[in-house]
């Protein structure tokens, strides 16, 4: 007897404008056009394409909606090339996590594979004395350990704009982008939670510690001691951080009446 088969569901054939949006970014890319640059107008893509004038201006549509392309009205109108922004990009990549539920761990997992690895590129190239500057400046915003809820609320998400500054000098857009990404989403997971609250002296003073630590080893080209120093400090933030989720926890339930 011959074995039983199961039969896969065929994937849905992308409707025509949808087909005809992925044709015109493929014609973009072959052209190698840059953002800025003008789309054919609306009778060239008709002809362009073969395809009626209604799925072209819904393919131009999804295109917008993407970020792809941008169109203006007026004297030198028309639908141009449009670059994506790192704000939308990660806007659009949150959205698709906002039903996720991603705990403390799931971020720090992801923190603690990249940022040491930054830490140690950088101080292998070098930081200018403006770029270490600037890194100082922010931890000028939390130099002092907050007294109330609310400052702790500003001095944590100023002391992970810290690390975002760090990643925008990474040489690799990826990097960069995945380090910015977390550091903002661990921002609203602290916010949206209430971890802030109560203020964690512990926390503020490892932090400050590490990061001290980490800007002399930038100063002084040591990647290996950079690298060493960042990944320290992910694993203590983030003992840290499950230890403040896991007290507002147990403050939820024991506040909860069960009859």
């Amino acid at each position: 007897m011959p074995p039983a088969t199961t039969r896969s569901t065929p994937e849905p054939r992308p409707s025509r404008p949808q087909q005809v949006a992925d044709a015109i970014k493929d014609w973009v890319m072959d052209r190698g056009l840059q953002p800025g640059d003008r789309l054919p107008s609306e009778p060239e893509l008709i002809e362009r394409f073969s395809m009626a004038k209604g799925t072209i201006r819904e393919a131009l549509r999804i295109l917008e909606a993407q970020g792809l392309v941008k169109s203006r009205t007026g004297p030198g109108g028309g639908t141009f090339v449009h670059q994506v922004s790192e704000e939308r990009a990660a806007a659009l990549l949150g959205n698709y996590f906002y039903f996720q539920q991603l705990s403390i761990s799931d971020i720090y997992q992801i923190r603690e594979a990249l940022e040491p690895e930054l830490a140690a590129s950088l101080a292998s190239e070098g930081l200018s004395e403006a770029q270490i500057a600037r890194l100082q400046s922010v931890m000028a915003r939390y130099a002092e350990p907050a007294e109330t809820a609310e400052e702790e609320r500003e001095q944590h998400i100023a002391s992970l704009r810290f690390h975002a500054v760090l990643a925008e000098m990474a040489g690799n857009p990826l990097m960069r982008f995945l380090i910015r990404f977390t550091a903002n989403m661990l921002s609203e997971i602290t916010v949206t939670r209430q971890l802030y609250d109560p203020p964690n002296r512990e926390l503020w003073a490892s932090g400050m510690g590490y990061q001290q630590r980490l800007l002399s080893a930038l100063r002084a080209g040591e990647s290996d001691t950079a690298r060493g120093i960042l990944r320290e400090h992910m694993q203590t933030a983030h003992r840290l951080m499950k230890a403040q989720e896991a007290a507002l926890t147990r403050r939820f339930l024991s506040e909860t009446t069960i009859i």
